[in-house]
């Protein structure tokens, strides 16, 4: 959700601060702003919209200084407008936020008494007021800052600047992630690394609770009770190169084209070469004692945990449960003895997962994650996390942490079995050489986007698409619906179609899409008399199936998309390709915002 930076440095900060904010675009955002300190003198500028409109703004009205803050906003309290923009100034101090502050009306209705009356519809501007407010009563800034924290309830990451203090800020973070980057005489903040990537690759993670005083000088950190801490400085890999479109029109469709590669990477790193086992060397983790598992998520993630699920019973032998992160935490569910916990999400920061999984810490046996950042808040707090090397993903609707997800998660599943003694050493070493061979088939899929794309032509023209799918295929139905929705705004939903005759068949006319996700599995005769019964009421079919399948549906189909046959347990992660494929040539048919459809945040940091 929304982005935040920051510098105290020795040039010119406005240029670094839109630089930095451009590479936090992928989370989500309707309205950008920064505010400087100048010769003492504290100002800002603001724009709905893109950054670009910032920019050029800045253009009109520059803004000096060698020390500020930016911020883009994904509206939560008030709609996109200049002055719901941040940053937030009252008075003598700006301040920028992420996270939600849940007090704010107690604390509003506080500063009325005092006469200080809300300018915003936001919860944020409360911070700045009340800063302000005892900066007026004679607190020093840091103190002021802190004293305001000390009051906020909610989740939130916080940057303050000051006016007559241009060497001086002030962070904090409790919900929300926020990092520190180190230079030579210059300090830095962001939402996550890769906003400070173009400016140090020295990196430290503030963790719960913790508040920052920045100075050029360095970083002086207090914990959550208030004691002088340190925080290690690791050095991050990410250059220009992983954030830039590599020649492709957008970032999505690069993210598509890179699943051969960093899936081939997430095989190797958990399956090296030379051995059919699966050890994952250097994880201490062992499924023999485990009963039940837990596996919860939201959005794609989700997806990713109910396709793994059949993956845990069917090879493993292993109940599984799945929930949707934000009704778990809620409904606050017994853990059974003998049971683990296993979070996914591409960010690791996302809220709701987060607050599930310190939900489940002490009351499960053990806490696994399967993350795309390493150092992320669900990383750090589980007893082992997974990477899924699928490097920075910048297209807001997943795709290559989507099949990589799978991917770890069936490497999970193969491990379980092996554990649990439910595959032989020949089984297991038949799955591992399928896995091996998997970026092969992936590069074969790829080779059918031009089909796909004719195919997103027709189905552009849809106000509604039904997605198919039996047993392993029906959460990547669930998926494919996600993808179309989510880019191309149009209604799409995925059902199990042995589902279809207790309510979906009657949409069924000559103008309803319907998608079919066929293999030919062991469910392939059950799913094809599903399509008849689709195709007899005129819909249509859009089937997705191998050669074989292909065959047997006929020549009465409204369009077909070949895949390259491959073993059963991979038809989930060979079969997203054509249904990302198909959600984003249809967006651009459609000529909506592929990268960053409207009201979508990448990483969704509050609830």
């Amino acid at each position: 959700m929304c982005g935040i930076v920051g510098v105290v440095g020795k040039h010119e900060a406005a240029p670094i601060l839109v630089e930095a904010l451009k590479r936090l675009e992928y989370r989500g955002y309707d309205s950008a702003g920064i505010a400087t300190v100048n010769e003492g003198r504290l100002d800002r500028r603001r724009a709905v919209g893109k950054l670009a409109n910032l920019s050029d703004l800045l253009v009109h009205q520059p803004l000096p200084g060698k020390i500020g803050i930016g911020h883009t906003r994904w509206a939560t309290h008030g709609a996109p407008s200049v002055s719901n923009s941040h940053p937030h100034q009252a008075g003598s101090v700006a301040v920028v936020h992420n996270g939600i502050i849940e007090n704010y009306r107690e604390l509003r209705a506080e500063l009325a008494e005092f006469g200080i009356q809300p300018e915003t519809e936001t919860d944020t501007e409360i911070v700045a007021q009340l800063t302000e407010h005892y900066l007026q009563n004679g607190d020093a800034p840091i103190a002021a800052a802190y004293r305001a924290l000390d009051r906020l309830e909610g989740a939130f990451a916080l940057a303050f600047v000051f006016d007559g203090h241009d060497d001086l800020m002030v962070v904090a973070r409790q919900g929300s992630p926020l990092a520190i980057g180190h230079g030579d005489g210059e300090m830095y903040i962001g939402s996550d690394a890769i906003a400070l990537a173009p400016m140090t690759n020295q990196v430290s993670y503030l963790e719960e609770g913790d508040r920052a005083v920045l100075s050029r000088a360095g970083a002086t950190i207090h914990d959550a009770a208030g004691a002088t801490v340190t925080r290690e400085i690791k050095t991050i890999a990410i250059d220009a190169a992983h954030v830039d479109k590599g020649g492709h029109k957008h970032f999505m469709a690069k993210e598509i084209n890179e699943q051969p590669t960093v899936i081939a990477e997430a095989i190797r790193c958990y399956l090296p070469t030379g051995s059919n086992s699966v050890t994952l060397e250097g994880v201490d983790l062992d499924f023999r004692n485990v009963e039940r598992l837990t596996m919860v998520a939201c959005g794609t993630a989700y997806y990713a945990c109910l396709t793994a699920k059949y993956w845990f019973e069917q090879l493993a032998g292993l109940p599984v449960e799945v929930d949707v992160a934000s009704e778990f935490r809620y409904r606050e569910p017994p853990m059974p003895a003998k049971s683990m916990a296993l979070f996914v999400s591409q960010s690791g920061e996302t809220a709701d997962t987060l607050a599930a999984l310190r939900y489940c810490t002490g009351k499960v046996d053990g806490i696994l994650s399967v993350v795309n950042a390493a150092e992320s808040s669900i990383a750090r707090e589980s007893d082992i996390a997974l990477p899924i090397h699928a490097g920075v993903e910048i297209g807001v609707a997943s795709t290559k942490a989507f099949t990589c997800q799978l991917t770890v998660l069936l490497i999970l599943a193969l491990k379980a079995a092996s554990d649990r003694g439910t595959m032989d050493e020949a089984q297991i070493a038949d799955h591992v050489a399928a896995l091996r061979g998997l970026p092969s088939a992936l590069n074969t899929a790829l080779e059918q986007s031009e089909a796909i794309r004719r195919a997103a032509l027709r189905l552009s023209e849809a106000r509604d698409v039904l997605f198919l799918g039996r047993g392993i295929m029906y959460p990547l139905a669930m998926e494919g619906a996600l993808k179309l929705k989510e880019i191309s705004y149009i209604h799409a939903e995925g059902y199990p179609a042995g589902e279809l005759k207790h309510g979906p068949i009657a949409l069924i006319d000559k103008n309803m899409p319907v998608v079919f996700m066929t293999p030919t599995d062991a469910l392939f005769d059950k799913t094809m008399s599903n399509m008849q019964e689709v195709m007899a009421r005129k819909g249509k079919v859009l089937m997705i199936s191998d050669a074989a399948g292909l065959s047997a549906g006929g020549n009465d189909l409204w369009n077909s998309i070949a895949m390259p046959e491959i073993h059963a347990s991979l038809t989930p992660i060979l079969y997203a390709l054509p249904a990302q494929l198909l959600a984003y040539h249809t967006a651009v048919a459609k000529g909506t915002d592929v990268d960053q459809p409207r009201n979508l945040a990448k990483s969704v940091t509050v609830e």
